[in-house]
């Protein structure tokens, strides 16, 4: 094997042995408030958020109890759609449910 062909490799071996970062994760957080319906909060976590009716229950009976609860941990790109598709169901059935994401 020729000198040249060996340095190909290495660069191709150099290549692979670099670390791939994961990209940071968000908590998406929903807030409590005194106008949005228990119910309308489970539909935004089944439907948003992919969450079974139980999970859904649970992470809003939190919300209602303590004034927040994570619905789930995604990259900062798909928590801020989340977010935008929060706030949007929320404005257009009348509610004023908030969320906002913070660094895992």
């Amino acid at each position: 094997m020729d000198e040249t062909r060996f340095s190909e490799f290495a660069d191709i071996e150099e290549e692979a042995d670099e670390v791939v970062e994961e990209p940071p994760l968000y908590k998406v957080i929903l807030l409590n408030d005194d106008y949005t319906t228990m119910d309308f909060v489970v539909g935004i976590l089944e439907e948003i958020f992919h969450k079974t009716p139980s999970e859904a229950t649970q992470i809003m009976l939190l919300i209602h109890n303590t004034g927040s609860g994570v619905c789930g941990i995604y990259p900062k790109e798909i928590a801020e759609t989340k977010i935008e598709q929060v706030h949007s169901k929320a404005k257009n059935a009348g509610f004023p449910l908030r969320a906002v994401m913070e660094k895992e």
